[in-house]
């Protein structure tokens, strides 16, 4: 039976239509200097990160106070088993969070909030997650993308008093962008918002809303038709989840994360105040992602947090288990694995910290740290739940239930790895992660030379590029042929008598950093308006700038407990052998960059799509049910039950 693949409304749009509108909704200057965006430039600058910022005293009583607070309730008032089996946050969980004021931790407290730091709100996360990864996705899914943050950076002072105090205290928010046929492509957005008097009417469907089946309040990302008085585009709204014609049609279900309350929400002819608007029409994507410059920090932090925990079952675990004659933490196989997991735990905590606290100072664009933090943390944190896993075998692929029916310790290892595999996915996937990162960090090329390879610019704009272009490469490349890091005692301090050399590991990084913007110069001259094409080269100047950027802030961070005499010689050793395993991974990133298989791959998925290989399927029985790929979403009122809950 055949069915419709996408809403009838959903705007056709063109793959450079599309690109024009990730292209307008992106921040176009840099005001601030940027430590990952100088590493992708060759420019390696330690002095942006050197020393290692550092917060308030006042902020840190805070903290630490709101965190002795939070441990105390997530030890006796929170079972993550419980929610892991039944698939439901208890609503008196969620209701003592609310007098814990754990709605408002990022909050201004002149809203009722407690207005703790990137830092510590970073801290709380990893805390709570590390007991139930559903809860820790609830209370992010509020604060880091939900109403607060976009109100904080461009909502009026009308709505700051009107929204802030309920929800530093009462109300779950949740932010509505996806929809069943629109992901990260938002020119196809087909949610409306049509004027009418001094109302917006809104009509369509959003999937995939976290927090959306037991929100109070909702940001909505509609399209505002252009008509007279109104410039029209992609516009943020603040929706009350009760509002008349508003029905959350299904609450979704997942391989991890089972607590979460994720659904399906229908808006049919839901009437908002233009008071509600957030900024100006056609502002919704660029608020969406300035939100998300911090807002991505809140996953990185929670696979810390998960980092953690595998070190220490780890620990544990393999210090017990025998097998031929010693404990499996001295073969070699399974030590390399432990390794790993430590060194990346410590290198991942230390890019979360040190990103986190540059936000808070506000004195670095940090829109590049938080997104690699976002795909290196993500990325890093399913790889150590696998380790684990394999750490503990047959017991790793064992639930928790079953391993306590049995009479052992209840370690929901495999529940850690389905929970974490939606961060590839969540806030921006590890594929658009990519492209996101690589547009930016490519950004000072284009705007030199950006339309030299441009088809639509005339050939005076062209020759005026070439100018510009020749005098902004005359000056930046002859500076990636020599530098520091061939200097054999540069970055001396981080080479003090009786610690690993973490000096050398920086020389690399700046030679790296070099190496790297030479790599993207060729490729940019090589391919030129190609380029955008070239996703598996972007993808690997990526990770590589990634692994620098990691390995910069684990020796950075190990100085700094040094200096403070805190488990300095240990974080040294630790950060060594991270930046040992990333300097391997680099390495092979490079190779790679030229030597692969991507036009392979391309002429074989076009041999796949044109049906060449039906043949290598058969065999097998599919055991997926019919319907269409894509459920219809065409606006029109709900036949289905409303399945939104409040949580009082």
């Amino acid at each position: 039976m055949s069915a419709p693949s996408a809403p009838k409304n959903t705007p056709r749009v063109t793959e450079r239509e599309a690109r024009q509108v990730a292209e307008a909704a992106r921040e176009q200057d840099w005001h601030k200097p940027s430590f990952a965006k100088e590493l992708f430039l060759g420019r390696f600058r330690l002095d942006l990160i050197h020393p290692h910022p550092l917060p308030p005293a006042d902020d840190v009583r805070r903290g630490e106070a709101f965190l002795s607070r939070l441990r105390e309730f997530c030890e006796t008032r929170i079972d993550g088993a419980l929610i892991e089996r039944e698939a439901r946050i208890p609503d008196e969980v969620i209701s003592g969070l609310k007098e814990l004021g754990a709605l408002g931790m990022k909050i201004d407290p002149k809203y009722g909030g407690l207005g703790l730091t990137q830092v510590y709100y970073n801290k709380a996360l990893a805390l709570v997650g590390s007991v139930s990864p559903a809860l820790g996705a609830l209370l992010s899914a509020h604060q880091s993308i939900g109403v607060p943050q976009p109100l904080k950076i461009f909502g009026s002072q009308e709505q700051k008093d009107t929204f802030l105090p309920r929800l530093a205290r009462t109300d779950i928010s949740a932010f509505l962008l996806t929809e069943p046929d629109v992901g990260s492509d938002p020119a196809r957005l087909a949610t409306s918002a049509v004027p009418d008097g001094t109302d917006y009417i809104l009509d369509g469907v959003k999937l995939w809303t976290t927090n959306g089946v037991v929100a109070d309040l909702l940001v909505v990302m509609a399209r505002v038709p252009e008509s007279e008085g109104h410039k029209g585009g992609i516009t943020a709204f603040v929706v009350d989840a009760d509002s008349p014609g508003i029905t959350v049609e299904n609450r979704n279900a997942f391989m991890g994360l089972r607590g979460l309350e994720n659904g399906v929400t229908r808006f049919h002819r839901v009437r908002v105040p233009a008071a509600n608007r957030i900024g100006p029409e056609g502002a919704g994507l660029k608020i969406a992602l300035t939100t998300l410059n911090t807002g991505r920090l809140s996953l990185p932090a929670m696979c810390v947090g998960a980092g953690k925990w595998c070190l220490k079952i780890a620990r544990e675990w393999s210090a017990v288990r025998e097998q031929w004659g010693r404990p499996v933490a001295r073969h070699e196989a399974v030590g390399a694995k432990i390794s790993f997991i430590a060194a990346t735990t410590f290198a991942l905590e230390a890019v979360v910290d040190l990103a986190s606290q540059m936000a808070d100072e506000n004195r670095n664009d940090i829109r590049i740290e938080a997104a690699l933090a976002k795909l290196y943390g993500s990325e890093m944190g399913c790889l150590m739940a696998d380790e684990l896993v394999q750490i503990r075998g047959g017991r790793g692929f064992e639930t928790a239930d079953s391993l306590a029916a049995r009479g052992e310790r209840a370690v929901p290892a495999e529940q850690l790895l389905r929970d974490l595999r939606i961060n590839r996915i969540f806030e921006g996937s590890t594929e658009i992660m990519h492209l996101l990162i690589a547009r930016e960090a490519v950004d000072a090329h284009l705007k030199v030379a950006g339309d030299i390879i441009d088809p639509d610019k005339p050939l005076s704009a062209k020759a005026k590029a070439g100018a510009n272009a020749a005098g902004f490469y005359a000056r930046w490349l002859p500076r990636l042929v020599t530098g520091p890091g061939q200097l054999p005692r540069t970055y001396g301090e981080f080479n003090p008598p009786g610690h690993p050399d973490l000096a050398a590991h920086l020389r690399y990084v700046e030679r790296a950093s070099r190496r790297l913007a030479r790599s993207t110069f060729y490729a940019m001259s090589r391919w030129q308006g190609r380029m955008e094409t070239k996703q598996g080269f972007l993808g690997r100047i990526v990770d590589i700038g990634a692994e620098l950027f990691a390995m910069s802030a684990a020796c950075v961070r190990a100085e700094l407990l040094r200096s403070t005499d805190d488990h300095g010689r240990e974080a040294y050793r630790l950060a060594d052998v991270f930046c040992h395993q990333s300097r391997v991974r680099v390495e092979e990133l490079f190779t790679r960059l030229w030597s692969n298989t991507d036009d392979l791959d391309r002429r074989l998925v076009d041999g796949v799509l044109s049906g060449a290989y039906t043949w290598l399927e058969e065999g097998v029985i599919d055991p997926s049910g019919e319907g269409p790929w894509i459920a219809d979403a065409t606006p029109g009122p709900s036949t289905r039950e409303n399945v939104h809950r409040t949580v009082r």
